[in-house]
């Protein structure tokens, strides 16, 4: 799934590898899945398309966004782009098809759900869409000690540190995967709830949410996903489903796996103690 580190991935490889390019056609929608969600009528994206040059693309959080002059293709969470070199076939079953005029194509596949949006400028108006624009990400500036305090602040306390960074788009992009080794690192267990998170412990949380999407960004994502051309990130993750069996890095304990607010969390239950301590 595109969260912030492999939106940011993503859209430096498609810069670097269809950035100029000129499309030849387009098809949408070839193989019906429930959870693939189109802005208008896909069926109309080969004329929206067609014959436009590829421009900058940007990360938005989550998601991906490619400039076609005044058009704009738009990829979410759970699209998976990838790049076909020339003569090279694309899957029996796609949601979104791109042939260039050089014979290189753009393909993308959902399993779970995601968008794919094809759209003129100022035209979408989907909430996440808009806030993934509007928001600083961890990756910005912005998105400083105060700004952090300012979300911890916005917030009913008595709410667990998963639900106040990885729901409501309080923080655009950051989901649960990703979450996992920012609490990890930080030592605070997934439902811990944010009033027994005092202010040395949220400065420790902040680091670890700066400093932990950074090394995944630039170790090229996690290495639970694939990037532009089917290859796993680099980022060797500490808490997911690839290290379940495997003993806790830090204290050599076996981490556990719940299922809780629509995912899977994996903590240490020494090194992420429930009761804060």
């Amino acid at each position: 799934m595109l969260e912030l580190p492999e939106s940011q991935v993503m859209a430096d490889q498609l810069n670097r590898t269809i950035k100029g390019k000129t499309i030849k056609s387009v098809t949408a929608n070839q193989s019906p899945h429930k959870f693939t969600f189109y802005f208008g009528d896909p069926q109309k994206y080969d004329s929206l398309l067609s014959g436009r040059q590829v421009g900058e693309a940007y990360a938005l959080a989550g998601q991906v966004e490619i400039a076609l002059g005044d058009a704009r293709l738009l990829f979410t969470d759970g699209a998976n782009i990838r790049y076909l070199k020339e003569g090279e076939k694309p899957p029996v079953k796609h949601q979104f098809y791109s042939e260039f005029t050089d014979g290189t194509a753009l393909v993308t596949t959902v399993q779970m759900y995601g968008g794919i949006h094809v759209f003129l400028e100022g035209q979408n108006d989907n909430p996440y869409y808009l806030v993934a624009k509007e928001k600083p990400t961890p990756y910005m500036e912005e998105f400083n000690r105060a700004y952090f305090e300012t979300l911890y602040e916005s917030v009913k306390q008595n709410i667990s540190v998963k639900a106040f960074l990885a729901t409501e788009q309080r923080i655009p992009g950051l989901g649960n995967g990703v979450l996992q080794d920012i609490l990890f690192h930080a030592g605070i267990h997934p439902k811990v709830k944010i009033e027994n998170i005092d202010e040395t412990k949220r400065d420790i949380l902040f680091k670890s949410l700066k400093k932990t999407l950074l090394e995944m960004k630039e170790k090229g994502g996690r290495d639970t996903e694939k990037n532009l051309f089917g290859v796993y990130g680099g980022y060797q993750t500490y808490l997911s489903k690839k290290t379940l069996e495997e003993p806790c890095p830090k204290c050599g304990g076996w981490i556990s796996r719940q299922a809780y607010l629509g995912g899977n969390i994996y903590f240490c239950p020494k090194c992420q103690p429930l009761d804060g301590r």
